[in-house]
């Protein structure tokens, strides 16, 4: 028998984990996120287009209508189904994801999390007009607003992050091609282990 066979003792190799893709609204997770998943072959999930699916009404309208905490639970409701997903996944989960630890949870173990970084006042012009589109962004001073969601979530992007990826100057391109390299290197790795 060879080494892969049933009854060689070998265990079976290990699933590719998912992606996550954490870091600021605006950093573009989502447009990294698709470009990732059709490198690697894999699907692309956004967590937010999940969530409105279960609530079958917009982001911003769940905010207005049920409010935040009836978003979060949502959260943790898809990422406890995307967890049980033996498919490797591109996932792009909304800014505020890091800090629900009921959605956290689910996935920490079964995905490498990728912190997307990138400083508030990048974000917002990234965004564009599209900010109004954002129920966290959409009144008042918007890179103040950005600013504030920042400095509360940045610990939770680093303590749940397994790696880091500048975005601040780099082409969406190179950004692909940085988290590429990471994740080859760590399939890499995990081979040699095997």
């Amino acid at each position: 028998m060879s080494g892969g066979e049933a009854g060689s003792g070998a265990s079976p190799p290990r699933p590719a984990p998912h992606l996550v893709l954490i870091g600021l609204p605006g950093v573009g997770k989502t447009t990294v996120g698709r470009a990732l998943a059709r490198r690697l072959h894999r699907p692309f999930v956004d967590l937010d287009a999940e969530i409105e699916q279960l609530f079958e009404k917009s982001v911003s309208r769940i905010f207005a209508e049920d409010g935040e905490a009836a978003f979060r639970l949502g959260e943790a409701q898809v990422s406890a189904r995307l967890a049980t997903s033996t498919e490797p996944t591109v996932v792009a989960p909304g800014g505020g994801w890091v800090v629900n630890e009921a959605a956290t949870a689910h996935l920490r173990g079964s995905a490498r999390i990728i912190y997307l970084r990138v400083s508030p006042d990048e974000a917002v012009r990234r965004m564009g007009r599209g900010v109004t589109r954002r129920p966290l962004l959409a009144s008042g001073d918007v890179v103040s607003a950005l600013a504030t969601l920042h400095d509360r979530r940045r610990e939770a992007y680093e303590g749940l992050a397994h790696w880091t990826v500048e975005t601040a100057g780099v082409p969406r391109g190179q950004v692909v091609v940085r988290v590429l390299a990471l994740v080859t290197a760590d399939e890499r790795d995990s081979d040699d282990e095997e």
